[in-house]
């Protein structure tokens, strides 16, 4: 069992950054693909970032080239770095942990709010 803690949103203007961070309660660098998603009011969850054990790198095309997904392995954390943030970019941002090989090792954080309004 893996447990994901989300930190690091809250309230910020347009054009600014924040970094929010998931912290896991175990060891996740080997065997787990790590991925960043958010949900809007009235809307479906969609994937923004996501980190596979092999370093590959996919982000959705609203925020490439503004936000980075990286990991801290010896931390067990993984960050996304998000800047030139646009209202639009609100929602609740959920950190997500998926072992390669067992499908029901599905792991979820809380969530935490990111608002972007001047």
């Amino acid at each position: 069992q893996v447990q994901l803690v989300e930190s690091g949103g809250g309230l910020v203007q347009p054009g600014g950054s924040l970094r929010l961070s998931c912290a896991a309660s175990g060891s996740i660098s080997v065997v787990y693909n790590v991925g960043w998603y958010r949900q809007a009011p009235g809307k479906q969850r969609e994937l923004v970032a996501a980190l596979t054990i092999s370093s590959s790198t996919n982000y959705a095309d609203s925020v490439k080239g503004r936000f980075t997904i990286s990991r801290d392995n010896a931390k067990n954390t993984v960050y996304l770095q998000m800047n030139n943030l646009k209202p639009e970019d609100t929602a609740v941002y959920y950190c997500n942990a998926r072992h390669v090989l067992v499908r029901s090792h599905d792991y979820w954080g809380q969530g935490t709010q990111v608002t972007v309004s001047s």
